[in-house]
C-alpha cells in the first residue's frame, strides 16, 4: 500500500512573496499492482505530485508512507519514464536503456542482459544497435520505458509518457502498455489529460482541482481486462465514465476561474 498523507507543497515566489501553493492537503491510497491515473487540468500539480511520490521533489508537510514506512527520498523501487524522453544522443538503443544500471554500478554483463530482457518486453528486439534519430518518436518512448523496468520497479511512475505522441502511436502504445502490465505487475501511477486514456488505462481515477492543487474525487473503472480483447471504447459503461469525468473536470475548471 503506497499512502499520500495531508501532503502540501508550495514554491517559493523568486521575488520574495508568499510561494505558490501547488499541493492542499492531499490524500490517498494505492495498491499493490493498481494501476491509477491522476487526472485534472492543467497546474493542479499533478506532476507535481508524481515528483514527490519519486522522491524527486519534497513537501512542506505531510508524508508518503510506503506498507506504513515513510519515503524521504528517491528509491530504486520507484522508476519515473517522462514525456520527454531523455535519450542520449550518441548511445545505441541497448546503451539507453541499460543507463540507469549502469549508474547503479552494475557490470556490463548485468546491463546487456537485463537490457535485452527489457527490449525484447517492449517488443524493440532487433533495434539494439540503432541510436535514436534512427528510429520514431513511438520506439523512443519505448526505450524510456525499457530503460525504467530493467530496474524491475515496484512503482512505474508515468508523466504523461504518451503526450507528444501522434493520436495512433498513443492508442498503440496504450495497449501495448496493459500488455506488460499484465506481465510485470509493477504498480503503476499513471499522468495524463486524456479522458479516454485514463479510463482506457485504469483500475481508478483521481481526479485533481487546482488553486491549490487537491484530490476532487476518485472514480472506479469497472471494465473487464485484458482491455485490448475487445472494443472497450463502445461499452456503454465506458460511454458513462467518460461523460461523468467530463463533466467532473469542467466543474474543476469552472470553480478555478470563478
Amino acid at each position: 500500500m503506497l499512502e499520500a498523507r495531508n501532503l502540501c507543497k508550495v514554491f517559493e515566489d523568486a521575488k520574495g512573496g508568499e510561494g505558490f501553493l501547488a499541493l492542499h492537503d492531499v490524500n490517498f491510497r494505492i495498491a499493490d499492482r493498481e494501476f491509477v491515473s491522476l487526472l485534472g487540468p492543467s497546474g493542479c500539480g499533478k506532476t507535481t505530485l508524481l515528483r514527490i511520490v519519486a522522491g524527486l521533489l519534497s513537501a512542506e508537510r505531510g508524508e508518503i508512507r510506503d506498507d506504513g514506512a515513510a519515503i524521504t527520498g528517491s528509491g530504486k523501487d520507484r522508476c519515473m519514464v517522462f514525456q520527454n524522453f531523455g535519450l542520449l544522443p550518441w548511445r545505441t538503443v541497448m546503451d539507453n536503456t541499460g543507463l540507469g544500471l549502469e549508474l547503479d554500478g552494475a557490470d556490463k554483463r548485468t546491463c546487456r542482459e537485463k537490457s535485452q530482457e527489457a527490449l525484447n518486453l517492449v517488443g524493440l528486439d532487433g533495434f539494439e544497435n540503432h541510436y535514436p534519430h534512427q528510429i520514431s518518436g513511438g520506439m523512443q518512448q519505448r526505450v524510456g520505458l525499457a530503460r525504467a523496468l530493467t530496474k524491475d520497479p515496484r512503482y512505474l511512475l508515468m508523466d504523461e509518457p504518451f503526450g507528444a505522441l501522434d493520436a495512433q502511436t498513443r492508442e498503440n502504445l496504450q495497449e501495448e502498455l496493459l500488455k506488460i502490465w499484465s506481465r510485470t505487475k509493477n504498480t503503476v501511477i499513471f499522468v495524463t489529460h486524456s479522458i479516454d486514456e485514463a479510463i482506457y488505462l485504469s483500475d481508478r481515477i483521481l481526479i485533481m482541482d487546482r488553486e491549490p492543487g487537491r484530490m476532487k474525487e476518485e472514480v472506479r473503472v469497472n471494465l473487464k481486462r485484458p482491455r485490448w480483447q475487445f472494443d472497450v471504447k463502445a461499452d456503454p459503461e465506458f460511454v458513462r465514465l467518460r461523460s461523468e469525468i467530463h463533466h467532473s473536470l469542467r466543474g474543476a475548471e469552472a470553480l478555478a476561474e470563478s
